[in-house]
């Protein structure tokens, strides 16, 4: 909740900050719309495919880590995009057992093509404040799983 005054019996929906991230991404969801269209793609689509441009040639285990989703979610959309030209997925030289993802260079040219389009600017906040709000949203999500983790 964000006030220190109400209470749990007396809490609106508004209070919750669960709730005002949760909304907030709905709206992120809303506005990238156009974009993904633009592309083809899908949100965790177009999220791998960020990740792998920044580190080429992961293991499917790390880039899950880093996305933060489990290998049941992830196999498919690899899958999608594999049959899109955009990844490839080959085993391990070293241990056939791990899987190694790539960049195709369409997935190169496709990543150089959505660069630039971002939402910062429809955000409506400045340059330092999305910053900071990224980090404290980050520590956040951080702090939260950190905690599950303890109570496991």
């Amino acid at each position: 909740m964000s006030s220190s005054s109400s209470t749990a019996a007396d809490a609106k929906l508004a209070d919750f900050l669960c709730f005002a991230i949760y909304s907030a991404n709905l709206a992120y969801g809303k506005a990238y719309r156009p974009i993904l269209d633009q592309l083809g793609l899908t949100y965790t689509q177009y999220i791998t495919l960020i990740c792998l441009h920044e580190q080429d040639q992961q293991r499917v285990s790390d880039l899950g880590e880093k996305l933060f989703l489990e290998s049941n979610t992830l196999t498919p959309i690899l899958k999608k995009l594999e049959a899109m030209g955009y990844v490839k997925r080959q085993r391990s030289k070293a241990d056939e057992r791990v899987l190694i993802v790539s960049l195709t260079d369409k997935g190169r040219r496709l990543r150089e093509q959505a660069r630039g389009k971002n939402l910062v600017a429809a955000t409506g906040l400045g340059a330092q404040e999305f910053k900071q709000l990224q980090k404290s949203v980050s520590r956040l999500r951080d702090s939260l799983l950190a905690s599950t983790q303890r109570s496991e």
